[in-house]
């Protein structure tokens, strides 16, 4: 039933739409009509805010001198590429590759902006090379499709302070009812067990995820949206709970405030996915040796199941004219063991690929993390998420709407409730602006 639900998204993208570009040109000629190799030698651009992709591309250039790849760095998706990306699908000027995070995709799909990577057999052949809910997250459920090739994934787990946990008696918590427990401990003892994210909604919807939220849903005919499900609200009741008891901070995200209270010492955990080991090592130098990973807290004892928060695609535009050539540079930049590896050690990516997860590097010891094997808890995870989680078609207004409402809860106006219920429907408002059929 679900994968038939599924199948339709990506069936009726395009139906679902009327406000796609409709610009089939690029800046030099028309598009490459289907995925064949190119005759001569080939130039690609690749635009992406990959922390040392220039040295990853650099291994592929030396060996592959025919179809040579000039990487554009920018700022994250929703902090400025997208919006370049939208621009440039109008102007017909888009890169051949581009890096676009999974909850993104659905945006560009119904903007007709992306290339079938599916109709490339290289393509097609190497679809069970990848995590299955990974692969669901570029085809939406189709079989026949895909919209780009997993890049990364981010299951999540528990990065807690194991110093300050023994110093002070406190039991690592495996449930989220002893992370409550956890959370007024560690506040008599002058801290806070983690800081709530108030802007980027993204860790709250890999706590949803987690929790069975189901955010979004097409049936052919028209989107579904109910980001307040039961399962959501219960999640957003629980963390709501403990903003209001002040056993969280609320700093803003990706700031140096934020990197402060971790740096020192003032927050003691924070449940998110993978590539976090890299954001705490960077923000909370100071702390290094002292932090440790353990599986994301469950909502009952004895189960297993992990959120995911982020990973992304490598999307190929339909406006470039080398969509095959593309296509091989992406799946050697995504499965190949030492584009993998390099990928890991410059930005601590997580592989998207079932054989990735097992690669001797993610084995080896993390020092920052005192020495413990981190990438086991992560691959673990990763077998962990529910497959199921459906993005809607317009998620930075979501994102957008949900914030305001968050930083307004935070500071005491309003409920995480309210701001999802707000959110809800001023999705269902964006969508109807742009005609694309929703359910009322």
């Amino acid at each position: 039933m679900r994968k038939a639900l599924l199948s339709a998204i990506a069936i009726s993208a395009l139906t679902l739409s009327a406000c796609g570009s409709g610009d089939d040109s690029s800046s030099d000629g028309a598009p490459a009509a289907s995925c064949a190799p190119s005759s001569g030698p080939v130039s690609l651009t690749y635009t992406t805010w990959i922390p040392g992709i220039e040295n990853v591309v650099k291994v592929w250039n030396d060996k592959n001198p025919n179809i040579q790849v000039k990487v554009q760095t920018g700022p994250n998706g929703n902090g400025g590429t997208y919006q370049n990306f939208f621009n440039q699908l109008k102007a017909g000027n888009t890169p051949d590759l581009g890096h676009i995070e999974y909850d993104a995709l659905p945006s560009f799909r119904v903007q007709d902006g992306l290339f079938d990577v599916a109709s490339c057999d290289i393509v097609a052949k190497a679809k069970d090379q990848f995590i299955p809910w990974t692969w669901n997250q570029v085809s939406f459920g189709d079989e026949k499709t895909a919209w780009g090739i997993p890049q990364d994934s981010g299951p999540m787990a528990l990065f807690y302070r194991a110093d300050l946990f023994e110093k002070n008696n406190i039991a690592i918590p495996k449930t989220w009812e002893e992370y409550a427990a956890a959370a007024a401990k560690v506040k008599a003892a002058g801290g806070y067990i983690t800081n709530f994210s108030q802007s980027d909604i993204n860790q709250f919807a890999g706590f949803a995820w987690q929790a069975g939220g189901r955010w979004f849903a097409n049936d052919g005919q028209q989107w579904t949206v109910d980001l307040t499900d039961d399962k959501t609200k219960k999640v957003a009741g629980y963390w709501q709970d403990l903003i209001s008891k002040k056993l969280v901070s609320t700093v803003p995200p990706w700031t140096t405030e934020w990197d402060n209270a971790y740096n020192s010492s003032s927050a003691w955990t924070w449940v998110s996915a993978v590539w976090g080991a890299n954001s705490i090592m960077s923000g909370a130098p100071k702390t290094a040796g002292k932090w440790r990973v353990a599986p994301m807290p469950q909502w009952s004892a004895g189960e297993n199941v992990a959120g995911n928060w982020g990973g992304s695609a490598t999307a190929i535009f339909k406006n470039s004219k080398h969509p095959y050539e593309a296509a091989q540079f992406a799946l050697w930049l995504n499965t190949s063991e030492e584009a993998l590896g390099l990928l890991n050690k410059e930005a601590q990516l997580y592989p998207a690929t079932t054989a990735g997860t097992k690669y001797s590097y993610l084995a080896n010891p993390v020092e920052f993390y005192g020495g413990q094997k981190i990438y086991e808890t992560f691959a673990e995870a990763a077998t962990q998420v529910t497959p199921d989680f459906t993005w809607g078609p317009t998620m930075t207004s979501t994102y957008t709407s949900a914030s305001d409402g968050f930083k307004a809860a935070v500071s005491g106006q309003g409920t995480l409730e309210e701001a999802l219920s707000k959110a809800q429907t001023s999705t269902i408002d964006t969508l109807k602006s742009q005609a694309i059929p929703v359910k009322e």
